[in-house]
């Protein structure tokens, strides 16, 4: 090990508080919250040290016979900020947890794994190639799984059910162009690929693996089209994880993108446009999906999609201003720590609603808000920033992103080259900060405004005895620093935008930014205007009118009596129409259906292969990882030469283990496990006879298995082994075509 040992603790502690808050919660729970708090709070302060000394040049630590790849850790000023950001939002949530999480179950689960998600999500900021990134990256992908899961409901189970599968299939994805560029570069380090990839003229070699990777990170962040797991999984976590899900591990996605396009792409036009077109899509998208959900959290979700193709936006006018990207640089990172702290605050406060009235639509906590002055300050901080409102911090980066585009197409005009593109992007930025300010105002007023015809009462009841004085003490420690950022950009958001721009290669603006000159406030009050006109003529007269019966907040005769006519209330209704769902009509078919379907296919084929050749695939097999291990020296040969047999007889394995379960029942599920782990050694020491025999057998005895034979009181646990079933058989089916898709990238380069 050489280099600074902080940055390996900043790792490392996370995940022994993990276990050591585990260890306390079998014995005293009240311990064991406060000890998580402990950990994150002691993280907080390792990560200001170590922010400090970044602020003097960047610090290293490396791990050379880590893993057998190594371990590059690095501290700079935008990791280093993020470090201090994920410390913080970790902190804040553990301490809203304690009340949140008062009547649910499997609270230690929660705390071990919210520990180490923290841990694996430092080393992702941290990482210094994209080797390490990529460990990082999937251990924080599986650990989060458990925040989304959490309660174990049909929608939870359904959301992690999606959020695994876009992890695991884009994972592989990223994987294999993580190889196909550490074969052309011979090296996957940043700053290394920075300086070969600057100096070759023609970069039309790395757009593959570079796709490849984005589809990756692309996923985590949120991007369309793969932005599909989070409307999904944010509405079912516990609003602690959604805050972190959406404020958080979104950005290790954008990072991962922001690595790609500084440093192999660095001031490259064409991918700049391509990052640029995605963001636009993806920032529109989530904010019309937003304008029409009806759910608190969802339209949280949607909104962080939204987010996330502002800072894209950002990204891709990096790429495109070359030179001239210093606003463009600033914006993309300042609306990366905005968005990271607005969510934080918001998600919060949909927590605190949660807790009291266990609902989340609109219609039925309208009014909750009201004679609440600490909800009503959280929401409106984050509300103001996200929406772009000057004085708010969201302005700040907005106006920053916004007029790099209007610089573009200043300097287009200079080169008297056409801008009806860039114009075309500009209206569709201001015009998604309208969408923005439209839908954050009907929650809004919906909250704080409105009343409930139904529960009014009951809601004014709580006064301030909504929360407890710890939880009370994060919501407000969520949102402190949105209006100290807005107000004072200069003292603020300047620095810290100069710290965090080395990562990007950027450089301070040539000139200082004047943010509240009338030049740059314009942006601001057209998408202002813009959201008013869309709330008022849209929202109000289209999005809203008399619910259906029984769908009202209002209960019982007096709720009657006040809504009207046949005792129907005005209320917000979902007008999306159900064949724009891309979910439910290309998503959810192609992940729920038509892949696992292959998938069972595929282990089938596997099963009767196994049954008829096991040990003439293992000698294959064997024989393949020798050869390739011979034959090529480099990144890929590693991943596949040397471990190629136990990959390739670990899936016969488990293709016999799945077929298995759905062919036997769940009585012998067991049994057949243990004899199918037992078959994976016998061929090895050339013992299969007897095993076939005993195969067989169960065969025989169970062949007149139907779901209809299962007894009531186990249906339930089928269904759930019918589930496990399906996400194996698609992890499998994802093995599978990753295996091929490198073999055949080997052979092509041997």
């Amino acid at each position: 090990m050489t280099g600074n040992l902080s940055l390996f603790l900043l790792i490392i502690w996370p995940a022994a508080g993990a276990l050591l808050a585990f260890w306390l919660g079998r014995r005293n729970k009240r311990r064991r919250d406060y000890f998580s708090m402990l950990v994150a709070f002691l993280e907080l302060a390792l990560a200001l040290f170590v922010l400090t000394e970044a602020g003097q040049g960047a610090v290293f630590f490396r791990w050379d016979s880590f893993g057998g790849f190594g371990l590059e850790l690095k501290s700079d000023g935008l990791r280093g900020i993020y470090c201090v950001v994920t410390s913080f939002m970790w902190l804040t949530t553990l301490m809203f947890s304690r009340e949140y999480f008062h009547h649910y179950r499997n609270r230690n689960r929660y705390h071990f794994f919210t520990l180490l998600t923290l841990s694996f999500t430092i080393g992702v900021f941290l990482s210094a190639d994209l080797v390490t990134t990529f460990l990082f990256f999937e251990m924080m992908s599986f650990t989060s799984l458990v925040m989304v899961i959490n309660n174990e409901k049909p929608p939870a189970i359904a959301a992690a059910k999606l959020y695994i599968f876009m992890a695991l299939g884009c994972g592989l994805v990223m994987l294999l162009g993580i190889q196909m560029l550490a074969e052309l570069m011979g090296t996957v380090n940043f700053d290394e690929l920075f300086t070969l990839c600057s100096a070759m003229a023609d970069k039309s070699s790395l757009f593959l693996p570079a796709l490849l990777m984005l589809v990756g990170f692309g996923a985590k962040a949120g991007m369309f089209p793969l932005h599909i797991w989070l409307p999904e999984a944010h509405p079912v976590a516990p609003a602690p994880a959604s805050a972190l899900l959406s404020g958080v591990l979104t950005k290790a996605g954008v990072l991962g993108v922001l690595a790609i396009t500084t440093n192999l792409f660095y001031h490259d036009g064409g991918w700049g446009l391509l990052i640029l077109a995605l963001g636009t899509i993806t920032m529109v998208l989530g904010a019309v999906l937003g304008l029409f959900t009806m759910d608190l959290k969802r339209i949280l979700a949607c909104s962080s999609v939204s987010q996330i193709g502002f800072i894209l936006v950002g990204t891709g006018m990096q790429g495109l201003l070359g030179h001239h990207n210093a606003l463009a640089v600033r914006g993309t990172f300042l609306h990366m720590i905005n968005h990271s702290l607005i969510k934080l605050a918001l998600f919060l406060v949909a927590g605190a609603i949660n807790i009291n009235i266990h609902e989340l639509n609109l219609n039925k906590i309208r009014g909750f808000g009201r004679g609440k002055p600490i909800l009503h300050f959280v929401f409106l901080m984050g509300a103001l920033s996200i929406m772009g409102i000057p004085l708010s911090s969201g302005y700040i980066s907005k106006t920053l992103l916004h007029e790099s585009i209007v610089e573009y197409i200043h300097l287009l005009e200079g080169l008297g080259q056409s801008t009806l593109f860039y114009q075309g992007v500009e209206w569709l930025f201001l015009l998604t900060g309208g969408f923005t300010v439209a839908y954050m105002l009907k929650i809004y007023l919906a909250l704080f405004w409105e009343t409930n015809e139904g529960h009014q009462e009951e809601f004014d009841a709580f006064d301030h005895h909504y929360l407890r004085r710890k939880s009370n003490v994060a919501l407000v420690a969520s949102a402190a620093p949105l209006p100290v950022l807005g107000l004072l950009p200069y003292q603020t958001m300047n620095p810290l935008a100069d710290l965090g721009q080395s990562f990007m290669h950027g450089h301070s603006p040539d000139h200082a930014v004047h943010y509240f000159a009338w030049i740059n406030l314009q942006g601001a009050v057209y998408s202002i205007l813009i959201g008013l006109l869309i709330y008022f003529f849209f929202v109000r007269k289209v999005l809203m009118g008399r619910l259906p019966l029984g769908e009202g907040a209002g209960v019982g005769a007096k709720a009657g009596a006040k809504a009207g006519a046949g005792g129907r209330q005005r209320g917000y209704l979902n007008r999306w129409p159900q064949w724009l769902d891309l979910n439910q009509r290309l998503y959810q078919p192609l992940f729920g259906r038509i892949l696992p379907g292959l998938g069972h296919f595929l282990a089938k084929g596997i099963y009767i292969a196994a049954e008829k050749g096991f040990d003439v695939m293992l000698a294959l097999s064997v024989s393949a990882g020798i050869i390739l291990a011979g034959k090529v020296h480099h990144l890929a040969a590693l991943s596949f030469g040397g471990g190629l047999a136990l990959l390739l007889t670990g899936g016969l394995t488990a293709g016999r283990l799945i077929y298995g379960i759905t062919q036997k029942g769940i009585d012998d599920v067991i049994t057949q496990g243990d004899q199918l782990i037992r078959r994976f050694f016998a061929a090895v020491d050339r013992a299969a006879a007897a095993y076939h025999e005993a195969v067989s057998r169960r065969v025989d005895q169970h062949s007149e298995f139907t779901f209809s034979s299962i007894p009531k009181e186990r249906k339930e646990e089928y269904d759930t082994w019918r589930g496990i079933n399906s996400s194996l058989s698609y992890s499998l089916l994802l093995f599978g075509i990753g295996l091929l898709a490198a073999m055949i990238f080997l052979l092509s380069r041997w």
